[in-house]
């Protein structure tokens, strides 16, 4: 994990519908911090800074460092709700994480050697049913990406999650067919 990405948030006291309308309208982005052996607490978090670091793939499965009224909190993104039509986040909910508890992510999958494999030159066609994995770990194992290399791909060859070389620590948390 070379990058790290804070977020700064405040507590909000009030919950519901209306009072999150009131929070979208100044530009903020009603959200939840949950885990941790702890009550879920409701926060806010600016939209434009949320929307940057959205921009970079690895946010989506990083350790991020969570500023809430000057406490730092390590948490991951659990979950992010857009606007169907326009380009907002309505909400977000973070999980807070413990350095000695296992956490389940989705972690991206990266096809490496794919215009160069066999089965490509000879004419097929990469084609990807998977785009991410989920994965079973401590955080300070968490990977940014998984990595498969399609150097060896014939036409009608298949990969299965189950043959990913994971990085170290790292385990599946469930085993498809990709």
């Amino acid at each position: 994990m070379s990058e790290s990405f804070d977020i700064s948030a405040q507590a909000r006291k009030d919950g519901g519908k209306g009072a999150s309308r009131r929070l979208r309208r100044t530009g903020m982005v009603p959200g939840i911090l949950y885990g941790g052996h702890k009550d879920p607490q409701m926060i806010a978090v600016a939209h434009n800074e949320l929307n940057q670091h959205l921009e970079n793939e690895a946010f989506y499965s990083h350790i991020l460092d969570l500023d809430l009224d000057g406490n730092s909190v390590k948490v991951v993104l659990k979950d992010l709700q857009r606007h169907p039509a326009k380009p907002f986040i309505t909400h977000v909910d973070f999980q807070r994480i413990s350095a000695d508890e296992k956490i389940r992510m989705l972690v991206p999958l990266h096809f490496i050697n794919e215009k160069a494999c066999p089965g490509v030159k000879m004419g097929g066609t990469a084609t990807h049913n998977m785009n991410e994995a989920e994965v079973t770990c401590l955080p300070k194992y968490l990977p940014e990406f998984i990595t498969l290399d399609m150097a060896d791909m014939e036409i009608g060859n298949s990969v299965h999650l189950g043959e990913l070389i994971m990085p170290e620590g790292v385990e599946l948390s469930r085993t498809l067919d990709m």
